[in-house]
């Protein structure tokens, strides 16, 4: 008896397709997406944009961008990228604090006046210049390996350079050196700078460098100012998954009129199918625009979310959110038979969407290829237009991109459902 009651939840299961592709093929999927997520890199660490503004010139500032630039875990970026194939200035310390503010970077160094003459510190010892770390503090992770790789630099491109402040700092505090001391030092300096000039900078010192080679000065440039600065993303993250399950789940009451015959009754009256589209796509997007106050409204109350001052904005993103979740919402009943086909691929579409479009996992911490990936999905430009609005304070003019796109995969999804539904009107 046994035997059978397995082998007849075996044939239902195989005739069920949705619960089949749930049971085996969602973990597969997500599994690989987790894996070039993290996986595609040995160390798991995605390439971390930063901004370096050289105001020194000098020969030593001029190897440590070189030598920032080898590092195989960053790309440095000292000018904006080429618009139209006109190459664009260099970034100054003010333009590049603005392109941080803007999100083009998560960290941006400005290497000072006079670095060259006194760039290593000592611990304290030193009196030259402080170099200046802008970040964005809403990538918690990127600010501090760059302050980490840039004392390591410091040892491995400049040691000609540190090995002479040393002595200088020794002869200083330690009584000085003798003549011959002296003479042994400056023809190691010598050989030193010749093997450094030889490899084009390539030679690095020995051990591991120690903390605080070069005297930085941290500044938050965005986020600064507010109570609970992450809040806003995971609002919107969590918020836009959750609108397109509710939005799936409000368009399957299509399928359910299909099958009870109501649909039939509905269209032989006046009502087209047209017109019926328009009507459940507008409860769909109230729906869900209702849902994104509510999400948003606890979030100022309980969590001090900075609400009120970015009312509008809200508005404009949260409209246009809700109309593509909304539409896609009608794609995906249209597409289907039934609600148990509805449920099922509803569940395999919206969360492969939410991991690659940052709703599970912040898209600036995955590899580029995937980040780009993720502007496929609407959960990527909806969370950007928020980030905009509740992380940098961009006024409601520059959510244009997100916007737009939303809307016209509104209107696309839309035109879709609608073809797609044809086969009621001729049922």
């Amino acid at each position: 008896m046994i035997v059978a009651i397995v082998r007849t939840a075996m044939v239902s299961l195989r005739r069920d397709r949705g619960a089949l592709a749930l049971s085996f093929i969602l973990p597969v999927v997500f599994f690989s997406i987790f894996a070039i997520i993290f996986g595609s890199r040995r160390d798991g660490t995605p390439k971390i944009n930063v901004i370096v503004v050289d105001e020194d010139h000098s020969r030593a500032s001029e190897r440590l961008v070189k030598g920032l630039e080898k590092e195989g875990s960053l790309v440095v970026r000292t000018r904006p990228e080429a618009k139209k194939g006109v190459q664009q200035p260099e970034y100054t310390a003010a333009s590049a604090e603005a392109a941080v503010k803007a999100g083009a970077a998560p960290v941006a160094l400005i290497v000072p006046h006079g670095f060259g003459e006194n760039p290593i510190s000592f611990g304290g010892a030193g009196t030259g210049p402080t170099i200046q770390l802008l970040k964005d503090s809403s990538d918690m992770v990127a600010s501090q390996m760059i302050a980490g790789l840039l004392q390591k630099v410091a040892m491995t491109s400049m040691p000609d350079v540190m090995a002479e402040l040393g002595s200088r700092y020794m002869d200083r505090y330690a009584g000085g050196f003798t003549p011959e001391q002296r003479k042994r030092i400056d023809s190691g300096l010598g050989q030193l700078r010749r093997e450094e000039s030889e490899s084009g900078g390539a030679v690095t010192a020995g051990g591991q460098p120690g903390a605080g080679l070069i005297s930085v000065r941290t500044r938050d440039v965005v986020g600064e100012n507010k109570d609970n600065p992450m809040v806003s993303f995971y609002a919107a993250a969590i918020g836009v998954m959750f609108l397109l399950f509710t939005a799936s789940g409000a368009a399957g009451s299509l399928l359910d009129e299909a099958e009870s015959g109501t649909l039939d009754r509905v269209l032989s009256s006046r009502v087209t199918m047209t017109t019926l589209l328009a009507g459940k796509l507008a409860f769909s997007t109230l729906l869900a625009f209702s849902q994104l106050v509510l999400m948003f409204v606890w979030a100022w109350t309980v969590f001090k979310l900075d609400f009120i001052p970015h009312i509008p904005g809200f508005i404009v993103m949260g409209v246009s959110t809700a109309f593509a979740v909304g539409a896609f919402g009608m794609l995906l009943a249209s597409v289907c038979r039934t609600r148990a086909q509805l449920g099922a691929l509803s569940t395999l579409v919206i969360l492969i969407m939410s991991s690659i479009g940052g709703s599970m996992f912040p898209r600036f911490l995955m590899p580029e290829a995937v980040q780009k990936a993720g502007l496929l999905t609407i959960n990527a430009w909806a969370i950007d237009g928020f980030t905009k609005v509740f992380w940098r304070d961009e006024p409601v003019s520059h959510l244009w991109p997100q916007v737009l796109v939303l809307l016209v995969v509104g209107v696309v999804l839309f035109a879709i459902a609608r073809k797609l539904a044809q086969r009621w009107e001729y049922a």
